[in-house]
């Protein structure tokens, strides 16, 4: 009963993140940039990444076609946001994923973000969705998911989220997206 519960507040919490307005965003430029994530040592995603051996001759002219532009997040902190900005990055140079700036009118899609906390007793799950649209504003796909808080850090809120989670969100989501692009289920 309490995963049914548990399982419907998040099923809520992502149909609540999708009607979200941009009155309270948060500029992915904005945040800060720490000097080096690779000394926190590698995330663990939620799925592994595709190998570019993997992909078809199209999926990867797909992704070399692509200029990404990362959107205003909506409902994190700036600083839960940093490592995930930074991770977000990192992983779409190295898929060959080229980023887009939040003024560059040549992006041929745009990425945004929803998040969400859910809290029940001392776990925490970080609820995220994101919608990829085209330069037009249409909705092309979405990418949702959780990651729950495996060490939480002190604090409540969004300070027991580690930058380890919100990476490890990063991960997933570059992994779900090159696996859209690629025509593969993800």
């Amino acid at each position: 009963m309490k995963r049914l519960h548990a399982t419907a507040v998040s099923l809520l919490a992502a149909a609540a993140l999708s009607a979200c307005n941009t009155s309270d965003v948060l500029q992915p430029t904005a945040t800060p940039q720490p000097a080096a994530s690779a000394a926190a040592g590698p995330a663990t995603a939620t799925q592994p990444a595709l190998a570019p051996a993997q992909l078809s001759a199209e999926a990867k002219a797909a992704i070399a076609r692509m200029r990404l532009q990362i959107a205003p997040m909506v409902g994190t902190t700036v600083e839960a946001a940093g490592p995930l900005t930074e991770q977000l990055n990192l992983r779409a140079r190295e898929r060959g994923i080229q980023l887009a700036g939040s003024t560059d009118s040549n992006a041929t899609h745009v990425l945004k973000g929803y998040f969400s906390l859910l809290s029940e007793g001392k776990d925490t799950t970080v609820i995220y969705v994101w919608d990829v649209y085209d330069p037009a504003g249409n909705r092309l796909h979405r990418i949702n998911g959780q990651q729950k808080v495996e060490q939480p850090g002190s604090g409540e809120g969004w300070a027991a989220v580690p930058p380890q989670t919100m990476q490890a969100i990063a991960d997933a989501t570059m992994n779900q997206l090159v696996a859209w692009l690629a025509g593969t289920p993800g």
